[in-house]
């Protein structure tokens, strides 16, 4: 091994024990929020492009007032188009809901989540992951109105 090579090596392994540190030492004591994303991650997401949001004329439900807007008293079964791609469907209410969805490629299991409104007055927010034709399984329990949204 040559001279430069062994320096070269050196620098890298100086330089890794540094990026070691600073991670360790960066880190916080808390628990974190499960819901929360780090400003980095954010502005990756957003210069990678991040995901299309499944068009609302491509769910069909037996629930359907209108395009994109869901009328969910008990139980509706959105049925959602091929989207070509991996995409994400985005239901928003200003009611609690439950959603339960097939997961996205070749998993075998159906993922289950309940959503409630935020603190400030957001609503309740759910995003499911669509990679092909699925059958989703939204359900309000005293009935809500939900929203198909692009973002």
């Amino acid at each position: 091994m040559s001279g430069w090579q062994k320096g070269l090596l050196a620098g890298l392994g100086v330089l890794l024990v540094v990026l070691f540190l600073v991670a360790v030492g960066a880190g916080r004591d808390d628990q974190g929020d499960p819901a929360g994303r780090h400003p980095l991650v954010e502005l990756l997401g957003r210069a990678g492009g991040g995901r299309d949001a499944v068009d609302p004329a491509t769910v069909e439900a037996e629930c359907a007032e209108a395009p994109g807007r869901l009328a969910v008293v008990g139980d509706c079964a959105l049925r959602v188009a091929d989207p070509g791609g991996l995409r994400t469907l985005i239901l928003r209410s200003a009611e609690a809901f439950r959603v339960s969805a097939p997961a996205p490629g070749e998993a075998e299991f159906t993922v289950e989540d309940r959503r409630t409104p935020g603190p400030d007055d957001t609503g309740a927010v759910a995003r499911i992951a669509v990679d092909r034709a699925v059958t989703v399984m939204l359900s309000c329990p005293g009935g809500c109105l939900v929203t198909i949204a692009h973002e």
